[in-house]
């Protein structure tokens, strides 16, 4: 299981950008995060093909597809949607590895029984400003 953002392991920063030009203010190699949606397209078209690693934040089955097509790394889902994700990563052999967004250590346990690639506390992510 990956884990970013705990205290005891330093790890890679996700770095939330709101726009293409905000990714020039991020570290080289960074991996980008933003939110799934047809108004952040031009960011997820920009980071994709460039090579850049993208984190998709995503919140239903559809957008997991999309993400997954669109050539996300990370895919990050919300608890409830964790199984779903990862049974279907599983079944379509996804590139990407399913995070999920959690607040306490106390939900590692849950989430590594069901099979879940990995989870992302919020102080991994990273709001950058354009």
């Amino acid at each position: 299981m990956i884990i970013y953002g705990h205290r005891f392991i330093s790890d890679t920063l996700f770095y939330h950008v709101p726009n293409i030009d905000a990714i020039l203010n991020t570290p080289p190699s960074s991996t980008i995060f933003t939110e799934f949606s047809e108004d952040n397209l031009d960011i997820i078209t920009h980071a994709t093909s460039n090579q850049i690693t993208l984190a998709l934040s995503v919140e239903n089955i559809t957008q997991i597809i999309y993400a997954s097509s669109l050539g996300a790394s990370f895919i990050i889902v919300s608890k409830e949607l964790a199984r779903t994700a990862q049974n279907l990563a599983n079944n379509y052999l996804f590139d990407a590895k399913i995070l999920v967004n959690i607040e306490n250590e106390d939900e590692i346990e849950e989430l590594a029984i069901l099979g879940v690639d990995g989870v992302i506390f919020s102080n991994a992510i990273i709001k950058v400003t354009s």
